[in-house]
Formats: structure tokens, C-alpha cells, sequence
């Protein structure tokens, strides 16, 4: 059914909505994946997975992704969610994706998932050649969400 992932991309967004659950298919379609049937899985970007340019996924595709999602319904409160992308040196290594989300403000989270990045490639004994960063944060009016994901995909169909 799913093939080893190609390529990847970064994909965030956020909103607010009529329950938390449209706030989150809102912050879906802000981040350019809200037709597609997300598969959420872990934290792994395969070996010489390249970054490329977000594009428009095919509707209803079974799609790959390493996410984080903050919803809230407490009117005034900063929600945030960031994801890293951790390539190794070494093309012929797996590279590590990292997740995070809660209260606050996405330059907090941000910091705290490249740190998290940091570790876990350290734990693996690899050298980083590059990190690749997006979050999304949103001030909750009534249901608020924030995701950002890593997207996989593979090219060959």
C-alpha cells in the first residue's frame, strides 16, 4: 500500500472554527493538505529523502505525515506546533522527524523541537547536515488549532 518515501515537505497553518474539530480541518486546509486522508505515523525520514516545494496533493490520497496539532478552546490563549527535520550527513542514513505542541508561542516551540532534533540525532550517533524547521501559532478566539506536519511522499506513484 505505501511505498518508502521519496520526498518530503513542510506543511503548517492555523485557525479558529465552530468546534475544535473544524478548527483543525480549518488549520488542515490553511496548510494545503485538507483533502487528503492523513496517515499519521512516526518520527523517521527515510534515507535520501528529499526536501522539495509543498504542492497540491491529490484529493482523498492517503497521505504520510509526522505531525503536531494544539487545539484549545480557552478564548486568549497562545497555541503553537512546530515539526523538525533532521538530515544526516550520511544520504545513506535515516534522518529523524521531531513533533511538538502546547500553550505558548511558535518561537518557543520551534526552539524546543530543533533541540529535540538535536538529541535524538545525537542519541543515534549521527551528524546533522541540516535541519529543517516549521510552526504554526494561533491566539484562540473561541475552538482554535495549530498544526505543522512533515509531509512524505513518494514519487513513483
Amino acid at each position: 500500500m505505501f511505498r518508502k518515501a521519496t520526498h518530503y515537505f513542510l506543511a503548517s497553518g492555523s485557525s479558529d472554527g465552530f468546534t475544535e474539530l473544524n478548527a483543525f480541518d480549518q488549520s488542515l486546509l490553511e496548510a494545503g493538505i485538507g483533502d487528503t486522508n492523513l496517515v499519521r505515523m512516526s518520527s523517521i525520514l527515510p534515507p535520501s529523502c528529499a526536501r522539495i516545494s509543498p504542492f497540491k496533493l491529490p484529493y482523498g490520497d492517503l497521505v504520510p505525515v509526522a505531525y503536531a496539532c494544539e487545539t484549545s478552546s480557552k478564548p486568549g490563549e497562545w497555541i503553537s506546533a512546530a515539526v523538525a527535520a533532521a538530515v544526516p550527513m550520511d544520504a545513506n542514513l535515516p534522518g529523524l522527524i521531531m513533533e511538538v505542541s502546547g500553550s505558548g508561542r511558535q518561537t518557543e516551540m520551534e526552539e524546543q523541537v530543533r533541540e529535540m532534533a538535536v538529541q535524538g540525532m545525537s542519541y543515534r550517533n549521527r551528524e546533522i547536515k541540516e535541519i529543517h524547521i516549521a510552526g504554526a501559532e494561533w491566539i484562540v478566539k473561541e475552538h482554535g488549532s495549530a498544526f505543522a506536519g512533515v509531509v512524505l511522499w513518494n514519487s513513483e506513484g
